[in-house]
């Protein structure tokens, strides 16, 4: 924050010589050292507004290739869960903080999987058919689509909680992790390669600006969360001391994907705000804790299967809503809200 200051005061230097003499005003110094100085809620206020800018770009991105589905399954999970991968790097770097990053992908997942659906789902229902139209192909294919991608979490999950049960992941653990996630991205390409095929669609040019602006927001994002991790190692108090880093983190990562689920929901593209949210539990598990474990192990903390099982129970009970009902209905938000509070007295108030 205080490099975007820096930055701020040089540029309006360098336009001296044709602007005349431009400063900012005295009157507004204590504004921007407010506004800039790297603290708790400036370094979340950039985090937050750098995610919402790269989430921003989503509908250009559907509309040069990428289509439904697919862009929560393939593109979406890129955009949401890049703060958890930020933040598995930055716990890698800083020495052996396993646990931290078990912890923030388990409660990004969870909380993913239950609050994050339930709102939407209780607000509006989460309809994949539309009410008075017949299917068309390709809402069936999209159906069919999130079904899988469901499949694959519950798979992804299984696949932890095997590897886990000595205790420890290791390397050889998270070589399989990240091998699990390529396959699953790589399946995905050419799927996408081969609707554009068979529509004789191609993914445009213009997608190029859109990955320029979300460098830019991906470094935004990096670098706040590099400053809040370092900020409440060293002024954390309370609820934001260093020891619930993992929760805090987890917690403060989803709240781009609830904008994103309540965005969708609202604009009646069900499709995007289930399937995202889903998708970007593909990032935590099994990318991020695969990448950390194959350079430091990961011991295994306590409250592991409680969190290990409500994903999968949450994922099951979606799959058979989405498969019996074609549909996520009010009622069903109403337990996926209260399986989330169930999730976090036992694991972390009992």
């Amino acid at each position: 924050m205080e490099f975007i200051y820096t930055l701020f005061q040089r540029a309006l230097a360098l336009t001296e010589p044709y602007t005349g003499r431009l400063a900012i005003p005295e009157s507004f110094a204590p504004y921007l050292d407010i506004l800039f100085t790297p603290g708790l809620w400036q370094l979340t206020l950039c985090f937050l507004t750098a995610s919402f800018l790269m989430i921003f770009r989503l509908n250009a991105v559907e509309k040069n290739g990428f289509e439904g589905t697919l862009v929560g399954t393939l593109v979406m999970p890129y955009f949401s869960g890049f703060p958890n991968l930020c933040f598995a790097y930055l716990m890698a770097k800083s020495g052996n903080h396993g646990q931290l990053v078990l912890e923030n992908c388990l409660v990004n997942n969870v909380t993913n999987l239950t609050l994050i659906l339930a709102i939407p789902a209780m607000l509006w229902g989460l309809n994949l058919f539309h009410k008075n139209h017949s299917p068309q192909d390709e809402t069936k294919i999209n159906y069919l689509s999130l079904l899988l991608t469901l499949v694959a979490l519950i798979f992804f999950t299984a696949a932890l909680w095997l590897v886990s049960r000595d205790g420890v992941i290791n390397t050889s653990d998270g070589l399989m992790l990240v091998g699990l996630f390529l396959f699953w991205q790589v399946f995905h390409i050419f799927d996408v390669l081969k609707t554009n095929a068979r529509e004789n669609r191609r993914i445009k040019k213009r997608i190029i600006l859109d990955l320029i602006i979300i460098g830019f927001c991906a470094w935004g994002i990096f670098s706040s969360i590099d400053g809040l991790v370092e900020w409440i190692n060293l002024n954390g108090k309370g609820i934001f001391a260093k020891e619930n880093l993992g929760l805090l983190s987890g917690l403060l990562m989803v709240l781009p994907n609830g904008f994103l689920a309540v965005y969708y929901a609202a604009v009646h593209r069900s499709d995007i705000a289930y399937s995202s949210q889903i998708g970007d539990c593909h990032i935590c598990i099994p990318l991020c804790i695969g990448v950390f474990a194959i350079f430091t192990p990961i011991q295994i903390p306590l409250f592991f299967e409680t969190a290990v099982f409500s994903i999968m129970g949450a994922a099951a009970g979606l799959f058979l809503l989405t498969a019996v009902l074609g549909k996520l209905p009010r009622w069903a938000g109403g337990i996926l809200l209260g399986t989330y509070g169930f999730f976090i007295y036992k694991g972390f108030i009992l």
